[in-house]
């Protein structure tokens, strides 16, 4: 029996996976449970693990390739198939699969058909009937795009009659451009002209990236205000140091404590009404040198510090990795943002993701032991009275630092 090998969905944002390795070449048996493959989600690289015993069969999607959930990667069968190809490449995962040429002409007489290939082979009709047709069937004009993507016939018609440069518009999963991406790129704002300017290169971003950028665009409808003070840090500093623990993770303890105290930055807005959760979870911005993550400390709040400690130990070591599964870095209720690490940074403003009505950024310490911290605010859920008593209340817990936070 022959079963489908997929790209898993391993998150509730995530659109594609790209495939970073196969652990195992066709022909090798496996078994239930075994890493057969690693993919690469907007956060982290996971195994993708076979769900039974059998063999390992091609044809394989080629590595680096950014696969669309639920397509098929790969198969699993009972028993070693002889004389497979290693990891052949299949039309919508590697190079776009090419254009048939137009049959000379088409027989009248109808014929069984025969399956050849187990990729599908249209055949033109030799009258259009449908605008959709006549749109197929147009020679592509010759708009240069970057290299290694391709544009299909429809796709290139639809910009030109939409009036858009096909060249600007960025490809599919598959690398190749069709009528979706077409339409998306009519319905969004255009993007800069680089034609004008200096010689450039197009790259394709990690998926880590392109997940930021994602995310921070789905936030722009969120009606936002900012509020700033400065605030002491040295007694927390010495509490940290005290009980052995990042400044960053005490920050978060006195962070949790506060909202605790005024359950709305806990809250979020949604089309239903606002959701109320019943504990803080924290998530803490940190970065990995490609993109930026973010940790879940979960119930912050309620939970001793020497606890916290472990679970963040256990997180970072997890990013340094690249191993952070989706339960880690999801689901956070506040946010905080440091970069006290960089002496330069007297003040900055960080956005509220989606999911929370509120995050803190928080800047370096000056000469007199105080750091400029801005908090950003959904105004749907907190007003700016509410924001200015949470910094008032976090900066006298700051100030009189002490076992309390443990």
């Amino acid at each position: 029996m022959k079963q489908s090998i997929t790209m898993p969905v391993l998150s509730d944002t995530m659109e594609t996976g790209r495939l970073v390795r196969w652990n195992k070449q066709p022909g090798e048996a496996v078994k239930k449970g075994e890493a057969i493959a690693e993919v690469e989600t907007d956060k982290a690289i996971l195994d993708v693990e076979a769900f039974a015993d059998g063999f390992l069969a091609g044809p394989l999607a080629p590595v680096d390739t950014d696969i669309p959930v639920r397509q098929v990667i790969g198969y699993l069968v009972d028993e070693a198939e002889k004389g497979q190809a290693a990891t052949p490449p299949s039309p919508g995962l590697g190079e776009p699969a090419s254009i048939p040429s137009p049959a000379p002409a088409v027989s009248s007489t109808p014929s069984t058909p025969i399956m050849s290939s187990p990729s599908p082979v249209a055949v033109p009709p030799t009258q259009p009937s449908t605008a959709l047709e006549k749109a197929a069937t147009v020679a592509p004009p010759s708009t240069p795009l970057p290299t290694g993507v391709q544009a299909s016939p429809y796709a290139r018609a639809l910009a030109r009659d939409l009036g858009v440069n096909i060249a600007s518009v960025a490809p599919g999963p598959d690398g190749t451009i069709h009528a979706a991406q077409v339409l998306a790129a009519a319905l969004t704002a255009p993007e800069a002209d680089l034609r004008q300017g200096p010689p450039y290169t197009l790259e394709r971003p990690s998926t880590l990236r392109a997940a930021v950028a994602r995310n921070m665009a789905a936030t722009v409808q969120t009606p936002t205000f900012q509020i700033s003070a400065q605030l002491p840090v040295e007694p927390l500093h010495a509490v940290a140091k005290k009980a052995g623990v990042t400044l960053t993770l005490a920050m978060t303890r006195a962070c949790a404590l506060t909202v605790a105290e005024d359950p709305w930055f806990n809250h979020v807005w949604t089309a239903k009404g606002v959701a109320k959760r019943e504990r803080v979870d924290v998530g803490i911005a940190v970065d990995t040198g490609d993109g930026l993550v973010t940790p879940v400390l979960r119930d912050a709040a309620r939970r001793p510090l020497a606890e916290l400690a472990e679970d963040w130990r256990i997180l970072l070591g997890k990013v340094k990795k690249g191993r952070l599964s989706p339960e880690d870095y999801q689901g956070a209720s506040f946010y905080l943002s440091n970069l006290g690490i960089f002496p330069v940074v007297s003040h900055f403003n960080a956005i509220v993701p989606l999911g929370a009505s509120a995050i803190l950024a928080i800047a370096a310490t000056d000469a007199q032991g105080k750091a400029d911290f801005t908090l950003s605010c959904d105004h749907r859920v907190i007003f700016g009275a509410d924001a200015a008593r949470f910094l008032a209340a976090l900066a006298k817990r700051l100030g009189q630092a002490d076992s309390s936070l443990a």
